[in-house]
Order: structure tokens, then C-alpha cells, then sequence
């Protein structure tokens, strides 16, 4: 049997109760003052061995690339994969059920998308939301309108 390697521990207060300590194996301690520093060097290596390219903000991550033929089909396919190599190499959990695939395009799209993350589908979508902006697949701000207190930027 390995030895056990934790990454940090804690354990809650309330009143004068001290709860029992607890592991984690992963991730930052949330609440903290140097709390989004650790994550922002918990997860500075994600890019490294990918070729498309990649967007961070707090909890969202994007890769995308200008598809222009099967080739580049496959590699954002293969950088996938890569990103999710890197979570389990770093013990970081990801819900594929809250992925998507959307190709931002106003040609007439033939093939559906049709990537998968950890055996599991991306569902394509028409439309997706990046910080508070939702972005539709043919380019119109139409999605945008429909929001409640929604605006629009052009």
C-alpha cells in the first residue's frame, strides 16, 4: 500500500465546535486570501502541451481553433484529450455533462460536431454563454437580446 500524500487539510469551526480535520488531495482551499493565487499555480501548466489555443477565467476554460479541414478536426480533438490527461495527472475534476461544442460560423454547417471528452459526448449547442456575453453560432447578437436585462454590444 502507497503512502498517502495530502496537499493540505482543514477542519470548520463554529462556536466553540472544532469539527474533525479532513484531507484534500486536490485543489486550493477556498475563501482564502491567497486562495485564487494557488489556483492560478495550481493550473499554470493546463496549456502546455496543447496546440489549440485555450482561454482561462476563474472556473471557465475554453479551447477552440479555425477549423479549416479534418486535420484540424483531429487536433483540437487530440488537445481535448491532452486536457483531460492533465486532470486526472492533477487530481482535478471535470463535469463533461457541463461542456459543449459550438462551431461560431454563418456557412451552412453539414456535419455535426462531434468531439468526446472522457468517453463521454461534448453536446453541441446553437448558442453558449462566456461571461455573461452568449455567443450564437451564426454570429448574431439575437440570443443576446432575449436575456432578461440582456444587452448588446457592437
Amino acid at each position: 500500500m502507497g503512502k498517502e500524500i495530502s496537499f493540505w487539510s482543514f477542519a470548520e469551526r463554529v462556536g466553540r465546535q472544532l469539527s474533525e480535520e479532513v484531507t484534500v488531495m486536490s485543489g486550493v482551499p477556498q475563501g482564502s486570501v491567497l486562495g485564487p493565487l494557488l489556483f492560478l499555480v495550481y493550473i499554470n501548466d493546463i496549456w502546455r502541451n496543447l496546440e489549440s489555443s485555450m482561454k482561462l477565467f476563474t472556473d471557465y476554460c475554453i479551447i477552440y481553433r479555425k477549423i479549416m479541414n479534418d486535420s484540424d478536426i483531429d487536433m483540437l480533438q487530440i488537445d481535448v484529450d491532452r486536457l483531460g490527461e492533465w486532470a486526472v495527472e492533477n487530481l482535478i475534476k471535470i463535469n463533461p455533462g457541463k461542456s459543449k461544442a459550438i462551431s461560431f460560423t454563418r456557412a451552412q454547417v453539414k456535419d455535426p460536431l462531434n468531439y468526446i471528452f472522457w468517453d463521454q459526448r461534448i453536446p453541441e449547442a446553437s448558442s453558449c454563454e462566456y461571461l455573461e456575453i452568449i455567443l450564437c453560432r451564426d454570429l448574431s447578437w439575437a440570443d443576446q437580446y432575449k436575456k432578461p436585462g440582456g444587452y448588446c454590444i457592437s
